[in-house]
């Protein structure tokens, strides 16, 4: 059959900022969170020193049993990049208890080493997300924790916006010298990853509560959800794939967009205490579930957000059907659209890659089934069809 070749233009999922004037900067770290440092990761930090005030970076978490195991991380690599680097041990919030003698002995022996790096930690981070009842704990965990001879002078914690509803959180926010609120994936994964407007009358009201210097952490990443079909959650997929058979899968997005705005806003009104941004996490050129590095650094930069995306047509593998495929021909990541309407004259279709057939309609069309982004200069395929010449109708 005659190649078949459909383009329409979607529309444009972001504009160039509302005035005129840039906002004002502000300083952006960004969380190193991979587990395995593959060349991927370390070209990314390479390429986007420029982009960072500072590096934090998953150093050492706990197991299901509390036990600390460390990350191989290359603090070469790091030094390399003449940025500051924090130190994170990220505590299992689900522990609820676990022999606080033997984990901070285990930090304190990680601190010895730390200075014996050429370029030591500048300061180090607690990463636990406990409930509201254990915050007096969390508190005296963190006084010890600053008795520790050779812990780093600076101590930077995570904070949930949870807490703010226990008075036990000033003591907490005592024990430390900055705090990361962090506003994305703090709710049920089936409310969403990530509300603008929630998160900033979160930071609005974190900004009110405390007197120690705040950062926010922002999203530039995806998530996959494994339910039963009962509902139960069976695995979470963002930084690293779990082994989770059967069941449906649902994805979430942080659209750049809407991050780009609260950005936005956060540097034309910032509120009380603010001192910046950290990103997580540093995207690479193979992280699937995360904003394309070309996306994170126009976002961070505040450029425009203009998307390129077309649908086209091609001949398939079987004769007489097309492929359906979007391809991004931009340099931003664009949302996938909602909806794709196949030409009247379709005889049989079919969608792929997270698209179903939808025939409920006068027309038939493709519907999609979870959000996601495609990464720019990429493309994807996402059905097929038996069509005479007609036109594909999108809508984003």
């Amino acid at each position: 059959m005659p190649r078949i070749l459909f383009v329409l233009l979607l529309a444009s999922l972001g504009l160039a900022r509302s005035s005129g004037a840039p906002p004002p900067a502000i300083a952006q770290d960004a969380y190193v969170w991979q587990r395995v440092w593959t060349p991927a990761v370390l070209s990314a930090l390479g390429n986007s020193a420029d982009l960072v005030t500072g590096w934090r970076v998953l150093a050492a978490e706990t197991d299901a049993r509390g036990n600390l195991r460390s990350v191989a991380v290359n603090w070469a690599t790091l030094s390399a990049t003449h940025r500051p680097v924090i130190a994170v041990i990220r505590i299992d919030g689900s522990l609820a208890n676990w022999d606080e003698d033997t984990l901070l002995a285990k930090i304190g022996t990680l601190a010895v080493d730390w200075r014996k790096l050429a370029v030591p930690p500048a300061g180090i981070e607690i990463d636990y997300d406990c409930g509201t009842a254990r915050l007096a704990f969390y508190a005296q965990f963190l006084a010890r924790l600053r008795a520790i001879p050779d812990i780093p002078r600076h101590l930077s914690i995570t904070a949930l916006p949870a807490w703010l509803s226990s008075y036990e959180l000033d003591s907490v926010i005592a024990a430390a010298d900055e705090v990361v609120l962090q506003v994305h994936a703090v709710r049920t994964p089936t409310s969403g990853l990530f509300d603008p407007a929630l998160a900033r009358n979160w930071i609005d009201e974190f900004g009110a509560r405390t007197t120690k210097p705040f950062r926010v952490a922002l999203p530039d990443y995806g998530a996959r959800i494994v339910q039963a079909d009962d509902g139960r959650i069976l695995a979470i997929e963002s930084e690293e794939p779990r082994l989770a058979g059967g069941g449906r899968t649902t994805g979430l997005m942080a659209m750049p967009a809407e991050v780009e705005r609260l950005l936005d806003g956060l540097a034309r009104d910032p509120p009380a205490h603010f001192a910046g941004i950290v990103w997580f996490r540093l995207p690479t050129g193979d992280d699937a579930l995360a904003w394309s590095p070309e996306t994170w650094r126009a976002v961070m930069r505040g450029q425009d957000l203009h998307t390129d995306v077309v649908v086209i047509a091609r001949p398939g593998a079987t004769s007489g059907l097309s492929d359906i495929v979007l391809v991004n021909r931009g340099r931003i990541d664009a949302e996938l659209p909602r909806r794709i309407g196949l030409p009247q004259g379709c005889t049989l279709a079919d969608g792929v890659n997270g698209y179903a057939l939808d025939n409920s309609a006068r027309n038939i069309f493709l519907r999609r089934l979870q959000t996601a982004l495609l990464h720019a200069h990429r493309e994807q395929t996402i059905g097929w069809m038996r069509c005479a010449w007609g036109n594909i109708n999108v809508r984003p």
